[in-house]
């Protein structure tokens, strides 16, 4: 592999970030599926040793702030699960469309605010290629009662 292709896990260490162990899925799913150059992630939650981050309603329970940190934490774990099936992290080329799903309370509107945190995260971490397409989507429920859930589309290195 060229040093180019070294940027993501220089980058990482550059910002002091430990990717998590990939999470195993909390039902009947693959956690990533790659196909031809694109890897796409299950939708992953602000899970850290096994432990949701932020439970609840943003806007109720959970501060936009906390829902931010989930985000991040979602982010982290759609990274590890696609870097898995990718056979590495330096083999994810760039980031193509994020969905973030926040469990809102009924006047809750930030929305986009929350999954900033994962898109600004991405930006850090993969610079210009961490610019990508998203949807950022209020709900009344979430898996375990997360306040936050992300999926992820990567293009693969060649």
């Amino acid at each position: 592999m060229s040093d180019l292709n070294h940027r993501i896990s220089q980058r990482l260490k550059e910002l002091g970030i430990v990717l998590p162990e990939p999470p195993s899925p909390v039902a009947s799913y693959v956690p990533a599926v790659i196909v031809g150059r694109l890897c796409y992630t299950s939708g992953q939650l602000p899970l850290h040793n096994g432990v949701l981050s932020a439970e609840g309603a943003v806007g109720s329970t959970v501060s936009v702030a906390e829902a931010q940190e989930a985000a991040r934490q979602s982010i982290l774990n759609a990274i590890s699960v696609a870097a898995a099936a990718a056979g590495g992290v330096d083999h994810l080329k760039r980031v193509i469309k994020v969905v973030g799903f926040v469990q809102s309370a009924d006047d809750f509107h930030q929305q986009p605010q929350v999954i900033n945190g994962a898109s600004n995260l991405l930006q850090e971490i993969f610079g210009e290629d961490g610019r990508h397409a998203r949807s950022a989507v209020g709900t009344n429920a979430l898996p375990l009662n997360a306040s936050v859930e992300i999926e992820c589309i990567f293009e693969l290195m060649e």
